[in-house]
């Protein structure tokens, strides 16, 4: 066989891999949300106390870690924004830059990436576990559907506490920003918040709150397709999870580039 002959056939199979992963995912996302919404026409209601439960583990846990890494990145962003802004006598305008770039991209951007790394790993290692020693299987066994039993409360709560991380981010990233803007720029906090409330408009946090939701959207539905999936044993687990976290940050970045070209224009 020629060496054209072969790259043909690599990229065929491993676009017909990528077909198939594609319809996976989507045939997933269709099921969890029957079975949270319909699930109790066919005697299988959705566990409340597994969605409090998800609730805790995906956002309350979360939130110490979110607020940090929201402050340094308000801080990092009014440092080198003032930097720049000097240039031209325009530091005030730090404001602007500030409470835009916060709100519309990176709150909504630290939030879906931390829980990524929290959460996507955390669901393909557990649900990956359960795969390998059969426990799935064993839930379809005695009539419980793993889809609602094991998809559906973190999917729920994901949908419920990925917005309210977000303005967590929000918050923290641009008190973190004026924290050092107060300190270059002649102006109070009551000041710089007031400005910002100004320049702010409805759209730019709604902007933010919808992307928090398609990217929690996609994180769990990596994170358990990729623990449903799994083959190998435990190195087959460790495959999965490190495979959960990377496309599940791969399809946040996608998923925001695409937003911000058809919302911003």
């Amino acid at each position: 066989m020629t060496p054209l002959y072969n790259g043909i056939s690599n990229f065929g199979r491993g676009t017909m891999r990528m077909v198939d992963e594609l319809g996976y995912f989507g045939a997933l996302l269709i099921e969890t949300f029957y079975f949270t919404f319909m699930g109790w026409r066919v005697g299988q209601p959705l566990r409340v106390k597994a969605v409090f439960e998800q609730i805790r583990q995906i956002g309350v846990d979360a939130v110490p870690i979110v607020a940090l890494l929201a402050v340094t990145i308000g801080l990092s962003l009014a440092i080198n924004g003032i930097a720049q802004l000097e240039r031209f006598g325009a530091e005030s305008a730090i404001v602007v830059g500030l409470g835009i770039g916060v709100t519309r991209e990176f709150g909504p951007l630290i939030t879906g990436i931390v829980i990524a790394g929290r959460t996507a790993s955390a669901l393909a290692a557990r649900l990956g576990s359960m795969t390998v020693s059969q426990e799935v299987d064993a839930l379809r066994v005695i009539g419980v559907e793993p889809v609602r039993y094991l998809a559906a409360p973190p999917m729920i709560a994901a949908l419920i506490m990925m917005p309210c991380l977000t303005l967590i981010a929000d918050f923290f990233a641009i008190l973190g920003g004026a924290g050092f803007a107060l300190s270059a720029v002649d102006m109070s906090l009551s000041g710089f918040l007031y400005q910002c409330l100004i320049v702010l408009e409805p759209w730019d946090i709604n902007q933010g709150l919808i992307k928090s939701v398609v990217f929690g959207t996609l994180i769990v539905l990596i994170g358990v397709a990729t623990g449903f999936s799994v083959t190998g044993g435990a190195e087959g687990v460790g495959r999965a999870t490190t495979r959960a976290v990377v496309l599940s940050i791969c399809a946040i970045l996608v998923a925001d580039m695409v937003f911000s070209f058809f919302l911003n224009r």
